[in-house]
């Protein structure tokens, strides 16, 4: 793997512990370094979100699984949270961004951490416009004149998709503005969303326990909506969970912004899906509590803005949505700066088209601005979709889910053989002398089960399960959606590097003209 030095003449910032250890691998500080941890923190929580990605895939997941969805839950997370472990050990030993890319790199070849990368950047853009999907879930439920187009506010409807494309397409010119101002602003703005978000989540726990209709015996009931028994309910109901236990790494893709960066990253990795998985466990269970009916088709439509709305009153419910609708702004923003991230860490090793523009920080603000604009507009040219048929709601979401489980996978599995042939050790010290974040002798066991989970689910979820994707048929590519956009992704990026590599050979075996008499 190459790597670019700028060569600008500008002075360089006073050195910290993070520039010191940024020059080890090759890096200039370029990235403002101004994030603490509480700002780290906020990056891997705002990225997953849980009243983003809970509000957004509730009623899918109790439509498909009924009340025993809710046991997908614990599993997704100890098996997420295998694979953060496996991941806060990495950002300790590489605290650099672009982080699935770099780390796969370094403990595979350079082709195979490019692939990881690339179908990692890929994924975020999908989830960027799958998050900015999901306000379509809460500002009808708010007031009806957030339905821009058409009457009927359900996303599976062919209104409802189309408003939420219209919505989402604004909320990423405004995300895309942030990214381009000022690594501090959008810093500000993820710790005070991720502030409003956790106590927003912790209330509506509160208040829909105290709000319960039943007991919560009533989640090991498959109920009415699952069709295939117990397993094939969890299955399909492990969607929710996975689609919001995703994006924990984001701690260690602001790494070269983050201040002892070896210190900090592996502990926010860890307490950020530990702290979403509980939080989002609690309002799912909540949710089911407090449903006013599990059998009048609501739940299975409306998902938790009708639980609110309908259990707490209009004035508090839409006052909790309110605060859903800044936890989605937030989310999108931090997973839109974790994807430029990725693309400039790509691009500053020339491994990417336009890679010189694609890698050119600005020196005021610190930021990357043409990965901004690529992100924003890839994610709205996403959105498009929506207008061709509702299935596009659901084929965006599973679909970025697959492919970062993928690139995680991509990761884990590298990571596991340098463990067996003994080249991953704990050895090394972070920026305060302590030792560095370690598994130790559960390195192993902790590593295989990551991978296996990781393999396991990126299967489940890719799955082309006709009443999953093409509930109403005739939409074949719905159906397959996932699947074919893995292929093309790979494709594309595999056409890619058999062009670079032509263009190399033929530079280097042109024959050299004779000089002239």
């Amino acid at each position: 793997m190459t790597t670019t030095v700028s060569s600008d003449l500008r002075p360089d910032p006073p050195e910290s512990p993070g520039d010191r250890s940024l020059a080890e691998f090759g890096y200039r500080q370029e990235l403002h370094r101004s994030l603490g941890r509480y700002a780290s923190f906020a990056a891997g929580f705002s990225f997953i979100s849980v009243l983003t990605t809970v509000f957004q895939f509730f009623a899918f997941g109790y439509a498909f699984g009924g009340p025993v969805f809710f046991w997908a839950w614990p599993i997704v997370l100890a098996g997420q949270l295998l694979v953060a472990a496996c991941f806060a050990e990495l950002a300790a030993r590489y605290p650099i961004s672009g982080a699935i890319y770099q780390w796969s790199s370094r403990l595979s070849n350079a082709t195979f951490g490019w692939f990881a990368g690339w179908i990692m950047v890929i994924g975020q853009i999908v989830v960027v416009a799958a998050a900015a999907l999901a306000l379509q879930m809460v500002l009808p439920a708010i007031w009806s004149g957030f339905q821009l187009v058409g009457s009927d506010p359900s996303p599976v409807s062919a209104d409802g998709a189309a408003n939420a494309a219209v919505l989402g397409v604004v909320l990423l010119v405004l995300t895309t503005i942030v990214n381009l101002v000022d690594n501090r602003v959008m810093s500000v703005i993820n710790r005070v969303g991720v502030t409003a978000e956790i106590i927003g989540a912790v209330l509506i726990v509160v208040l829909l326990l105290t709000h319960s209709e039943r007991s919560p015996g009533i989640t090991f009931h498959t109920g009415t909506a699952a069709q295939s028994g117990l397993f094939g309910a969890l299955l399909v109901g492990s969607f929710t969970a996975a689609y919001v236990m995703i994006g924990f790494d984001s701690a260690g893709e602001m790494s070269e912004e983050t201040h002892n960066p070896r210190r900090t990253a592996p502990r926010t990795i860890l307490t950020a899906l530990g702290a979403a998985g509980l939080l989002g466990g609690l309002i799912v269970l909540g949710g089911l509590l407090a449903a006013p009916s599990l059998t009048d088709g609501h739940l299975g439509v409306d998902g938790l803005s009708y639980v609110l709305t309908s259990s707490l009153g209009d004035g508090v419910g839409r006052a909790l949505l309110a605060d859903v609708v800044v936890a989605i702004a937030v989310a999108t923003l931090a997973i839109q700066t974790a994807a430029c991230r990725m693309l400039f860490s790509m691009a500053r090793d020339g491994q990417l088209p336009f890679a010189r523009r694609l890698a050119k920080v600005n020196p005021r603000t610190g930021m990357p601005g043409a990965p901004a604009l690529v992100v924003g507009v890839l994610a709205a040219a996403l959105l498009l979709l929506n207008f061709a048929s509702p299935e596009a709601f659901l084929a965006i979401g599973t679909t970025c889910i697959v492919m970062l489980y993928l690139a995680y996978a991509m990761v884990t599995g590298p990571l596991l053989v340098r463990r067996l042939r003994g080249g991953f050790t704990s050895d090394g010290t972070d920026e305060t002398g302590a030792r560095l974040f370690s598994l130790g002798r559960w390195g192993v066991p902790v590593n295989v089960l990551a991978l296996l989970y990781g393999l396991f689910m990126t299967v489940n979820l890719a799955w082309p399960r006709a009443a999953v994707y093409d509930p109403a048929g005739g939409h074949w590519y719905f159906q397959w959606f996932t699947v074919l956009f893995l292929l093309v992704t790979v494709g594309a990026g595999g056409l890619w590097r058999l062009s670079v590599a032509l263009r190399g050979r033929a530079a280097t075996t042109a024959p050299v003209p004779e000089p002239a008499p």
